[in-house]
């Protein structure tokens, strides 16, 4: 960046505490960053760092409880202070009132949020969204307005945006969701915008294309722009400088090349080293295979789909979706099959027709020696008890008003295995052992566990009735990467311990690499290719992998430049295939 660039931001001595039963707990301790014009601030750290609280600290969004001391200065768009604030050209945000802070979001600082889903509302078409930010900074007619939120999500790539302008967020998929929140975000051209983790629930092709546009964001509009980010690859892609945040403070600041090749603090060097790369799971791959017996090839498959194919009917009079089109795979016991694509692949509807919560529409799926096609609920029942599950999110699986002991007895209360939840304790307080939490941790609630700990407590919960196949569904998506890493090595030494078969459904290509024996990718309900990690990853034969291995973000800022073009040489190669058959 150069040194003339105008600071955007400038934050000195930040202070947070938050006021709880126990007394003040200190989220912030003497934070100090600054953002200039056009430039890219990543802050990165493990969940309770504190990245989030400096970040929502700089729109005046923290909740009451908050205490907040030090300055944050922000620059006015306008050249004007906020309303009531003098003729300043800046601003202290915690010295400005709830109607003077309302006075700055949107047109000095906006926020894109983690989960677009959350973020729209429901009843409204997002052109109305959109509207609503214009008028509540001016005077614009709705016709004035309407104009305006065409343009704005046509800049950002909508297809269509005078027709798409009147759709409602359900009418969008993730990808576009999110894009319609970056449009919110860049309408009243904003100084500096504030994006919390903006892509980790998002499929690498599509994440791909959100990096790209908020690249665009800062190289057209000027926009200096602060990235909240767990994923190592993201940083690296999109970041100018980095500060590595740990238990409130900053610890580390530098370039995004200086910090990606030559780390100087011990949890800096600990945060990268937890990153997983692909070709990683090679040495995995023949440890596992090692420790099986010799003839565990020759074992009957706990899973066969032959022509594997699932409808979801269709509605008022229109034809059905099909989901899954002919899919063949095997997985035998103590394997673990990684199956991996983007958003509608069909991934989550194999799993969830696995585990008998979708209908087999066509073909043969057979699971435990149990044909899934026409398959009577009475007598898959039985089977359920030899089936685990790990959700994608725990918090939302997790009864909240149960005890982490109670939700982790369940399975063995349901299948008959324990009277209650007090007589299956002691089996209770072994599987919390096996998954490396204390068993005291049974007492709490699911909302006094931090994510990985959850996470940990719901790979408990599946293999308490010690299962012969566990499906997996993106368990480790919404983890930090150090997190991720734990439950990783914690899944890895679980599979080897109780030999269970897994399906491991995942976007993330380098975690997949990491534990699955067999990679299957899914494209448009079609499986593409299969094979060893080194063969699909290594060699990817198919358009659709290769796209998919170009769009995943690697940890080192020079060699992610250059995949970067090689992505874009590949989307244009592509695009001219379309355009001439």
């Amino acid at each position: 960046m150069s040194g003339q660039a105008k600071t955007i931001v400038s934050i000195e001595d930040l202070e947070v505490s938050f006021s709880t039963d126990a007394g003040a707990i200190k989220a912030v301790n003497r934070v100090s960053l600054s953002v200039a014009a056009g430039e890219v601030l990543a802050i990165v750290g493990e969940s309770g760092s504190g990245k989030t609280v400096t970040a929502k600290s700089i729109l005046g969004l923290l909740p009451e409880t908050a205490t907040a001391r030090g300055t944050i200065i922000l620059s006015n768009r306008e050249g004007g202070g906020a309303s009531g604030a003098g003729n300043s050209h800046s601003n202290d945000v915690l010295s400005l009132s709830k109607k003077q802070l309302r006075g700055i979001r949107g047109s000095d600082v906006s926020m894109v949020f983690q989960e677009p889903s959350t973020a729209l509302n429901p009843v409204y078409t997002v052109g109305w969204q959109i509207a609503e930010g214009l008028r509540a900074h001016g005077k614009y007619t709705r016709a004035e307005a309407k104009a305006k939120a065409i343009d704005i999500l046509g800049r950002v790539g909508i297809p269509d945006p005078e027709t798409r302008v009147n759709y409602y967020p359900h009418q969008f998929s993730g990808g576009q969701k999110q894009r319609v929140v970056i449009a919110q975000a860049l309408v009243l051209d904003p100084g500096l915008i504030v994006a919390d983790e903006p892509t980790t629930a998002l499929d690498v092709t599509v994440q791909a294309e959100i990096l790209d546009l908020l690249r665009r964001c800062r190289d057209e509009f000027g926009t200096a722009i602060v990235l909240i980010t767990h994923n190592m690859g993201v940083v690296a892609d999109l970041a100018d400088r980095v500060a590595v945040m740990y238990q409130g403070e900053v610890v580390e600041q530098a370039d995004a090349v200086t910090l990606f090749s030559d780390p100087q603090n011990d949890y800096t060097k600990k945060l990268l080293a937890s990153v997983p790369h692909i070709g990683q799971g090679a040495l995995q791959t023949v440890e596992r295979a090692s420790a099986r017996a010799a003839d565990w090839q020759n074992a009957a498959p706990v899973v066969v789909a032959s022509g594997l194919r699932i409808e979801y009917p269709g509605r008022l009079g229109r034809g059905g979706f099909v989901a899954v089109d002919g899919v063949d795979f095997e997985i035998r016991a103590g394997e673990v099959l990684g199956l991996v694509g983007e958003s509608g692949s069909g991934k989550t509807t194999i799993g969830r027709a696995i585990g008998g919560l979708t209908r087999v529409t066509g073909g043969s799926l057979k699971v435990l020696d149990h044909e899934m096609n026409g398959i009577r609920e009475r007598v898959f029942k039985k089977v359920r008890s030899d089936i685990g599950f790990v959700f994608q999110d725990p918090a939302s699986s997790f009864n909240p008003l149960l005890t982490i002991a109670d939700c982790v007895a369940e399975p063995l209360v349901v299948h008959g295995r324990a009277g209650n939840p007090r007589e299956a304790r002691a089996r209770v307080d072994e599987l919390l052992e096996a998954v490396q939490l204390p068993k005291s941790y049974g007492d709490r609630y699911p909302h006094e566990l931090s994510g990985g700990q959850r996470q940990r407590a719901s790979l408990a919960r599946a293999i308490a009735l010690e299962p012969a196949l566990l499906i997996a569904d993106e368990p480790t998506s919404a983890l930090d990467v150090s997190v991720q890493a734990r439950v990783l090595e914690l899944f890895a030494e679980l599979q080897r311990e109780f030999g269970f078969a897994a399906l491991f459904i995942s976007h993330d290509l380098a975690v997949v690499d990491l534990l699955a024996d067999r990679i299957a990718v899914l494209y448009k309900g079609k499986l593409v290719e299969e094979g060893t990690g080194s063969e699909v990853l290594g060699s990817p034969k198919h358009p659709y992998t290769q796209r998919l291995l170009a769009s995943l973000p690697v940890p080192d800022p020079i060699e992610q430049a250059s995949r970067r073009e090689a992505l874009r040489a590949l989307r244009a190669d592509e695009a001219r295939a379309a355009g001439t058959s």
